[in-house]
């Protein structure tokens, strides 16, 4: 792997910051703690993301085709990493410009790309995910909500947990059960949440406004029209919507930045002449370095081409550490930054602790790295 980023890649990264400075308000850091699924940055990513969108900085990684300007994963890399360091102020869209997009790029119908791939591109679309359920949630292939067809349309009856983002978004990218088959009998519909028999409840959390939701499905009306490639297929596209969502989100950029944060702020209150605080702050760096380096490992692979397995589960687990080292830290020496002295690092936290869970949880990760990536054999019961 060449370490050096290219001249291309460094203007780019220099671009983006220019944008970050002049558009973010002055309070962005202390706005932020809204989450990114409250009523108010999601408002608020609707404007930036319109701006990037201006800018040709919202989906610069897809295809020229459909409006982006067909950057490799380097540029993508480089585009999420700026946001979270920043806060992430593309709000839940993030999720668009990160596997939505490209799931619908590669699965989707035409008609399906018609209706969804230009609100995304314009930055105007929001999405939630319909995947864990009471009792099912890391164990996804023993979900129980129904898709019963009938004719040309299902009829949905279901239940979803911890639904981020669902009590704004326009669209459910929703896994469900077609068949009685544990994996094969797994199918994706796309149903807009205006849809009649959906009911959304909010859960409240310590993460930030609105941003985990229950969500019912009472003999919800879906067009055949509206699934996902075919019935049974939603395995294999799921396997490839998680890789890519797993390596958006490099929440090591952010856990960096906010060590680095502490650490001035310790060294101003003379809070580091310690030892022990010194080699905790080292080990916490070079944790967000080797999730940093695990992560680009898998980034040059994308970039040229080959395929990406179950390793993206080690490159995600190493984030994982990161992230709760930091997080520990910054509890242990700055605890008066989650009462609101440091607006930044608290954002931070908030986002931090969800780290083990969001995008799949740490515990399935190392199962996955166990059985597909060291070859262990597995117990038997």
């Amino acid at each position: 792997m060449d370490f050096a980023w290219t001249d291309q890649e460094t203007a780019f990264r220099a671009r983006l910051r220019a944008l970050l400075a002049d558009t973010l308000p002055d309070d962005w850091e202390r706005f932020s703690q809204h989450g990114p699924a409250s009523p108010a940055l999601t408002r608020y990513a609707e404007s930036f993301c319109g701006t990037l969108a201006e800018q040709g900085l919202l989906i610069p990684h897809w295809p020229v085709a459909l409006g982006g300007q067909g950057l490799d994963p380097w540029h993508q890399t480089i585009l999420a990493e700026e946001m979270w360091i920043a806060g992430e102020p593309r709000g839940g869209q993030y999720m668009n410009v990160n596997w939505i997009g490209p799931t619908l790029i590669r699965y989707g119908s035409p008609d399906q790309q018609a209706r969804y791939l230009p609100p995304i591109a314009e930055g105007k679309a929001l999405w939630c995910q319909g995947f864990s359920e009471p009792g099912s949630g890391s164990d996804l292939a023993s979900l129980r909500t129904r898709a019963e067809r009938d004719g040309d349309f299902y009829h949905v009856t279901g239940q979803k947990i911890w639904t981020s983002y669902a009590g704004l978004a326009d669209t459910c990218f929703l896994v469900c059960r077609t068949s009685d088959d544990r994996k094969r009998g797994i199918s994706i519909l796309l149903v807009p949440m205006d849809t009649p028999g959906i009911t959304v409840r909010q859960i409240p959390s310590l993460i930030g406004e609105g941003d985990i939701h229950e969500v019912f499905f009472d003999d919800v009306t879906v067009p055949v029209t509206a699934r996902l490639g075919d019935e049974g297929q939603a395995w294999e596209i799921i396997g490839y919507s998680l890789t890519n969502e797993r390596l958006g989100i490099p929440r090591y950029a952010l856990a960096r930045a906010a060590l680095d944060r502490a650490v001035a702020v310790l060294k101003e209150q003379g809070g580091v002449d310690s030892e022990a605080v010194r080699i905790e702050a080292a080990h916490a760096a070079a944790l967000t370095e080797a999730a940093r380096m695990a992560s680009y490992a898998i980034v040059d692979r994308r970039a040229k081409g080959e395929a990406i397995g179950a390793e993206s589960s080690s490159a995600r687990f190493a984030t994982v550490m990161a992230e709760r080292r930091v997080c520990e830290f910054i509890v242990e020496y700055l605890p008066e930054a989650l009462a609101d002295a440091h607006p930044y690092l608290k954002m931070h936290h908030q986002r931090g602790i969800v780290a083990g869970i969001a995008a799949g949880a740490a515990e399935i990760q190392l199962n996955i790295i166990a059985t597909d990536v060291l070859k262990l054999p597995r117990e038997p019961r």
